[in-house]
C-alpha cells in the first residue's frame, strides 16, 4: 500500500472512530412532566429528542413522570444513566433543575418552554412567544362569532398560561371591541390531563353563550372537542394539527414547534455555548397557525379552509407581528 493510500485509510479510520466516539459519548434523555399518553405537547418532546439523536448521532431515551416526586427522580436517574444532555419540558422542572444542575456540572440541562433566573453555564432554555399565535386565534374568533361571546379554557391560572388566555382575548378585541371573552380554568389535582373537567368548563361557557372556544388544556383538549361535538360549537386548539382526529370541530390551531426548538437548542449546546437562550415566535417560525400556510390549508382538514377572508386577515396580522409593526406585550409578565 502506498504512503498516500495509507494516509487516506488512516484518516478515514480516525474519522470513523471520532464518529463512533461521538455517538457513544452523547446520550440525550427527555424527561416529561406527566405521562405522555395523548398529550400532543409531550409527544412533541419525544419526537424532538428522537430527531436530535438522529441528527447529532446520539443515543436517546425518554423518561415519563407520573407524579411530582417522579420528576426529580427521573432527572437524577438521567444523570446517573450517563446523559450528556437532559431535556425537560415545562415549568414543573424550574426548581428541580436548580437543585440537580448544581450537583452535576458536567451534564448539560435544557428546559424547553420555560426558563429560570441566575442560570449556571450548564442550564439552557428554549422558550416560545405563544401569545403571538394565540392572538391570531383571537382574531379569527372575533371575526367569526355570531353571539359576540367567545371563550377560552386554560389548564391552570398561572402567569405562563395567560400567554394563551390573554393573548387570545387581545386578538378578539382587536377586531371586535364589543365581543365578550369568557376565561375559565380546569384547575383541580391534574389540570393538564383532565378531559372531564376541561369538558365541563367548555360546556358551561357555551351555555353562557360562547360559540367559539379556544382550548389550552394539554391532555384535556379532547374533552373540549367532545363537548363541541355534542353541542355544536367550534373550537381553536394548540400545539399540533388535531383537525384530522376530530373533523368538523376545529377552526385553527396555535402551533408550537417544540421538536424544532429542541434540535436547534441541542445543536447550540453541542457547539459549546454556555447558557443558551432561544425565544421563538412568528418571526422565527417557532409558533404559527394553519392559516399561515396557504398551500397547506386545503389539506389540513381544519375549518379555516372554509373562511378565506379570515385566513387572509390572520396572515396580515401575523406579518405585522413578525416585522414588528404590531407590538404585543407578553401577558406572562403582566400577571
Amino acid at each position: 500500500m502506498s504512503g498516500l493510500w495509507k494516509s487516506i485509510v488512516a484518516a478515514g479510520a480516525m474519522s470513523l472512530a471520532a464518529s463512533v466516539t461521538f455517538a457513544q459519548e452523547n446520550m440525550f434523555i427527555y424527561v416529561s412532566p406527566d405521562p405522555i399518553g395523548v398529550n400532543a405537547f409531550l409527544q412533541m418532546g419525544k419526537t424532538g429528542i428522537e430527531a436530535a439523536g438522529e441528527q447529532y448521532g446520539a443515543e436517546v431515551k425518554t423518561f415519563e413522570s407520573k407524579t411530582a416526586a417522579e420528576r426529580i427522580e427521573n432527572v437524577n436517574a438521567a444523570v446517573n444513566e450517563g446523559a450528556s444532555i437532559v431535556v425537560m419540558l415545562g415549568f414543573e422542572f424550574n426548581d428541580i433543575v436548580k437543585e440537580v444542575a448544581a450537583t452535576a456540572p458536567d451534564v448539560e440541562f435544557l428546559i424547553v418552554d420555560q426558563c429560570i433566573e441566575d442560570r449556571p453555564a450548564n442550564v439552557h432554555c428554549a422558550v416560545f412567544r405563544e401569545y403571538e399565535a394565540s392572538y391570531l386565534m383571537g382574531v379569527a374568533a372575533g371575526m367569526l362569532t355570531e353571539t359576540n361571546k367567545v371563550g377560552v379554557v386554560g389548564a391552570l391560572d398561572i402567569p405562563f398560561l395567560h400567554r394563551y388566555t390573554d393573548g387570545y382575548a387581545q386578538g378578539v378585541k382587536s377586531v371586535n371591541a364589543d365581543a365578550e371573552v369568557d376565561i375559565r380554568w380546569v384547575g383541580g389535582e391534574n389540570p393538564f390531563a383532565d378531559p372531564v373537567r376541561a369538558k365541563e368548563q367548555a360546556l358551561a361557557m357555551h351555555a353562557a353563550g360562547a360559540d367559539y372556544i379556544y382550548t389550552a388544556t394539554a391532555g384535556g383538549d379532547f374533552g373540549v372537542f367532545e363537548a363541541a361535538k355534542e353541542q355544536g360549537f367550534k373550537v381553536f386548539s394548540v400545539d399540533i394539527n388535531h383537525c384530522p382526529a376530530v373533523p368538523g370541530i376545529i377552526i385553527d390551531q396555535s402551533l408550537k414547534q417544540v421538536d424544532n426548538a429542541m434540535v436547534q437548542a441541542i445543536g447550540a449546546i453541542l457547539e459549546g455555548q454556555d447558557s443558551v437562550f432561544m425565544a421563538l415566535g412568528l418571526a422565527e417560525n417557532g409558533v404559527g397557525a394553519i392559516a399561515l400556510d396557504e398551500g397547506g390549508i386545503a389539506g389540513s382538514e381544519c375549518l379555516i379552509a372554509d373562511h378565506p377572508e379570515v385566513a387572509a386577515k390572520m396572515r396580515e396580522v401575523a406579518g405585522q407581528i413578525a416585522d414588528g409593526s404590531l407590538k404585543l406585550e407578553d401577558p406572562m409578565f403582566a400577571n
